[in-house]
């Protein structure tokens, strides 16, 4: 599993580029769209796009939710 800070570009990556792509055919978007899917599912151990989201969002909240634990105990 990628580091969640990995995780975090990659999921900012894949909304910019599906929000600013949608419905856009030009090749250099529809493959960079691709290759952030693909990597997000590899990153993830998933097979689609959907299930790549959901795991690196629970892997972030988990960090931060770590994080902040360890914020509070050395207060």
């Amino acid at each position: 599993m990628a580091h969640p800070a990995v995780l975090a570009r990659l999921v900012e990556e894949y909304e910019m580029v599906s929000r600013t792509g949608a419905g856009d055919r030009r090749e250099p978007l529809r493959q960079r769209l691709e290759d952030v899917v693909y990597t997000l599912c590899v990153s993830t151990g998933t097979r689609d796009i959907d299930a790549a989201l959901a795991s690196a969002r629970e892997r972030m909240a988990a960090a931060w939710h770590l994080d902040a634990e360890g914020a509070g105990a050395a207060a």
